[in-house]
């Protein structure tokens, strides 16, 4: 960017005079709006310099270019090719095999695009015409793994039979894992391809051996509840283990709603979606089980040691979505619904693999990482080397919402400030299909507590553990006891901001009238994001002895004992007096903040997003600014100065706002009845 341009995002200078302040926001209303009217519309004013502006002209046709020319002449070939393969993919430019298949060789973003796209282009063009397109790329081409598992993966997906299956088989040669893979996907397609594979037996490790020889059936005994069976997914993380690695809020919120879905009347069953890698796989070669009534687990398998990073899954989206056609087709009865509720290319391959299977897809549509991509991009250090990259992965993201909306049978909203104009703001397709009201937005909520038999029991011992050693690292002094907590649960990540939290902490010198609890991570296989996160915070009160005997940080714990915590601080004769604290840059929903509301602690959580939907500042708890170490420096000072009755009634009304309005029967009953709304698809075999 020129000394002369306007600052990055700069909004003042960003704005056009007609259009929305934020420039990603007003790029989108203008592309859609024209899209419906005249073609490809042009943003009139200026817009923002540098990096992020190029790219947005090169993918939403900000300038007089037409589409699909125009990308900016700084951009690099793959920043250029994929803005104008998204533009066309967003305007349904009908491109041919050829056409298609050039760029078949560019990196993970590019090949997402291009899977995209790549079902309409076999309609437009035919099965035949695509078809010969990539035998003649397969045989005559020279070979690139990357490119041969990628053109495998297109025959494979559009039911195509470019080469036999011992023309297949001759590409296996000295082919490295992903050709193997995609070569051993395509080989099961055809009638004689199995024969082709080599024997299970040979297989290095549990994936591959359950890819050459997958199950037919998943269970013996057949669900026969009448009514609808659902898939919902979560991707990321594990059901089991909130709190870790990827695992967080969804993991409770899914494990709870699975249960009470499965109760509601006109549900047959609900199948909750997972992954699995080598490691898992190795561990536990089940891929269906049981949680509880109705309530079943279904492990997709995937390539990689644990569940891939968000980054990663455009590099597993073919084999993804082949397992989630596979498995699902081998439960004992067809799915009738599939959830989705992230915007991936993890959910691309369930969509895709719904799609395959009849089902009707339903996806969660938040203005995530719409709302905060300006913002993000401006605060960043313009030497910060992952800078660009992120902007290029949070435009990747925005892609994917838009497949998913335009794929998906429901979408559906979260409840939140301001309602779901926030979400038609980014989305300006969901105006025209739902209307000035938005989608659906079914409420949301958490599962009642279950105490245990031994309850109070359990609870003292709680605390005695907890104020054990304040010389332990998960310990506070037993003479501490008295002093009053700021209790923070939650997967370590750097959006969820810990290390901010106990830096604020120590700054304003908050550690000498209170003490601070961190729970979340696994200490026994810490991803890199939680050892980073627990190296930083174990570093931040070096040289302070006194402070760092007043911070404990434990490890996450499962759903039931981190609520059994919270009712023990909270316990009118036992607890301390706590506070639960939420410093997360956001928060779509924050189902820990309602769990620690329900308990009975008064809560602190962030202003942007959804906490705000149902914590209102000095009603039932605290609203913080989590944007800056000031901002929030001031929110606890706020939270400290409190009285103790003022505390107490903040917890009480925090307390009855959960009990009226966020229960996880309520979600599951108008979950229920859309799912119930949305018959089956027939599907051609």
């Amino acid at each position: 960017m020129s000394a002369s341009s306007a600052p990055p995002w700069d909004t003042a200078a960003a704005t056009p005079s007609h259009e929305d302040p934020d420039p990603l926001a007003a790029a989108r209303a203008v592309f859609f709006r024209g899209m419906r009217a005249d073609g490809p519309g042009t943003a009139a004013g200026r817009h923002p310099g540098g990096e992020p502006a190029m790219l947005l002209e090169a993918e939403y046709g900000l300038g007089p270019r037409p589409v699909p020319h125009g990308p900016a002449p700084a951009l690099s070939r793959e920043d250029t090719a994929v803005a104008s393969l998204r533009r066309a993919c967003r305007l349904a430019v009908p491109l041919t095999p050829e056409a298609l298949l050039a760029h078949a060789h560019g990196g993970p973003r590019l090949g997402a695009v291009l899977a995209e796209m790549w079902p309409d282009t076999v309609r437009r063009h035919g099965a035949r015409y695509a078809e010969e397109t990539l035998r003649h790329m397969l045989l005559r081409d020279a070979p690139v793994a990357a490119r041969t598992a990628f053109l495998l993966d297109c025959a494979e997906t559009a039911g195509l039979r470019p080469l036999s299956a011992t023309e297949a088989a001759a590409l296996a040669g000295p082919a490295d894992r992903g050709v193997r893979h995609a070569l051993w996907r395509y080989l099961h397609r055809l009638p004689d391809g199995p024969a082709h594979l080599p024997a299970a037996g040979t297989a290095t490790d549990a994936y591959e051996r359950l890819l050459l020889d997958p199950p037919a059936a998943l269970a013996e005994d057949t669900w026969t509840a009448p009514g609808v069976v659902v898939a919902q997914t979560m991707l990321q993380g594990d059901l089991d283990t909130p709190g870790q690695g990827l695992s967080g809020g969804m993991s409770v919120l899914l494990g709870g709603l699975g249960a009470r879905l499965a109760l509601s009347d006109g549900i047959a069953g609900v199948v909750t979606v997972v992954t699995a890698g080598l490691d898992g796989l190795a561990r536990d070669p089940r891929l269906l089980r049981e949680r509880g009534p109705g309530h079943w687990v279904l492990r997709l398998p995937v390539d990689a040691p644990g569940p891939p990073r968000p980054d990663a899954w455009p590099g597993h989206r073919a084999a993804l979505a082949w397992w989630a056609a596979r498995l699902l087709g081998a439960l004992p009865r067809p799915v009738d619904v599939v959830h989705v509720r992230y915007a991936d290319d993890g959910s691309l391959a369930l969509a895709q693999a719904t799609a395959r299977t009849g089902g009707r897809l339903f996806f969660t549509a938040t203005p995530d990482p719409h709302r905060d991509l300006v913002r993000k991009y401006a605060q960043a250090d313009p030497r910060d080397p992952e800078r660009a990259e992120l902007l290029r992965a949070d435009l990747h993201r925005v892609f994917c919402a838009d497949r998913l909306v335009d794929r998906a049978d429901t979408v559906i909203g979260i409840p939140g400030r301001p309602g779901t104009g926030d979400l038609l703001r980014h989305f300006p397709v969901l105006g025209d299909r739902y209307g000035p009201a938005g989608p659906p937005a079914p409420p949301e909520g958490i599962a009642p507590y279950v105490p245990a038999a031994d309850e109070a029991a359990l609870r003292r011992r709680m605390l005695d553990d907890l104020f054990a050693d304040g010389g332990r690292p998960d310990a506070l002094a037993p003479a501490d006891r008295s002093l009053p907590l700021l209790l923070c649960v939650g997967r370590l990540h750097p959006v969820k901001q810990q290390d901010l939290l106990v830096r604020t902490w120590l700054a304003t010198e908050l550690w000498r009238t209170t003490t601070l609890v961190l729970v979340g991570g696994s200490t026994d296989r810490p991803t890199p994001a939680e050892r980073r996160m627990r190296d930083t915070i174990s570093a931040l009160p070096a040289g302070q002895v006194a402070a760092a005997r007043r911070l404990a940080m434990l490890p996450a714990m499962p759903n039931d004992e981190v609520r059994r915590l919270e009712r023990a601080l909270a316990d009118g004769g036992d607890g301390v007096p706590a506070w639960y604290v939420c410093p997360s840059a956001k928060e779509e929903f924050g189902i820990a903040v309602l769990e620690a509301m329900e308990a009975g602690l008064p809560a602190a959580g962030p202003l942007r997003g959804g906490v705000a939907h149902y914590l209102r500042d000095g009603v039932n708890g605290i609203l913080l600014d989590t944007s800056s170490a000031s901002g929030l420096a001031r929110g606890l000072h706020r939270l400290a100065s409190l009285p103790e009755d003022r505390r107490a009634r903040l917890a009480r009304a925090a307390r009855e706002t959960v009990a009226t309005r966020y229960s996880v029967a309520d979600m599951a009953e108008a979950l229920a009845a859309e799912y119930r709304a949305a018959p089956r698809e027939p599907v051609d075999v």
